[in-house]
């Protein structure tokens, strides 16, 4: 089980939301939310192993396994002995499974609820890959991924990891993600855009995350945003406007103040699904 660590929650950031707070909501109850720990949840590989086959060859270890509804191969576990880390066991060092938040994959499964799932994917900010190797399983290593990092230590990970999984459709790059729109322009059918922010939504798995936060800093975050979605929303296809803006935190600056730029911006040429 996971164990409780107590959560650094700036009085700015709480002051900020509870001036944004429903009125039917209570902060006691959000912060409470914010101290639980985190559900621990892995995805099936599929480009390795199926659902079904990766369930037979667990079913006699002590994993309690429960379906997540938003991700067919995602599965919340529980485990009595946690001596041997999950990340050391045989069937993740060889790729069968990937330690992943259920959260993070909805955006992908998002992406690909559509009739014409794409086959030209751009993920601009890919590290650690659990994204990436998710796209690339339901492509079945068909079509194409640029998996683009900036961090030069987080793309060694990511290499890592794509290695792991054994996907073999995609291309890394280390690039800043803002140089797509013009190097690129039109050359993608979907694009994920998981974007630098100061990082509010991750505390349960961090529970330091907030320890830089500012207002002044989730300002700036949110103009390095704009600038990327800005690019990315020129990579994309024309006719073909599949993106996705999941950051990983709550502020409306860092959300729906993106998006919002780029409608305002573009019009009804900038509308496309987005998740923030």
């Amino acid at each position: 089980m996971a164990k409780s660590t107590a959560v650094f929650l700036p009085p700015a950031f709480l002051d900020a939301t509870r001036a944004i707070m429903p009125a039917e909501l209570a902060m006691d109850d959000f912060i409470a939310a914010c101290q639980r720990p985190l559900r621990r949840s892995l995805r099936v590989n599929t480009l390795k192993i199926s659902v079904a086959d990766f369930l037979a060859l667990v079913q006699d270890y002590d994993w309690r396994l429960e379906p997540i509804p938003w991700c067919a191969e995602g599965f919340w576990i529980e485990r009595d002995d946690e001596e041997l880390r999950l990340g050391s066991a045989a069937e993740h060092l060889s790729g069968l499974f990937y330690i992943q938040e259920a959260s993070s994959m909805l955006p992908v499964s998002a992406l690909f609820a559509g009739d014409a799932a794409p086959t030209r994917v751009l993920d601009v900010a890919a590290a650690p890959g659990s994204k990436t190797t998710q796209i690339a399983a339901l492509m079945g290593n068909q079509g194409g991924i640029v998996a683009n990092e900036y961090s030069a230590s987080r793309v060694k990970v990511l290499h890592a990891n794509i290695s792991r999984c054994g996907v073999q459709n995609t291309a890394l790059t280390h690039f800043d993600g803002r140089v797509f729109g013009a190097a690129l322009p039109e050359s993608f059918d979907a694009i994920l855009l998981d974007a630098p922010c100061s990082g509010e939504g991750v505390v349960r798995k961090d529970p330091d995350a907030m320890s830089n936060w500012s207002p002044n800093s989730v300002a700036e975050i949110a103009a390095t945003q704009r600038e990327l979605i800005d690019s990315a929303f020129h990579a994309l296809a024309a006719g073909r406007r599949d993106g996705l803006f999941p950051p990983c935190t709550l502020n409306a600056q860092e959300n729906q103040q993106v998006v919002r730029w780029l409608l305002d911006t573009y019009g009804r040429r900038g509308q496309r699904r987005a998740a923030g």
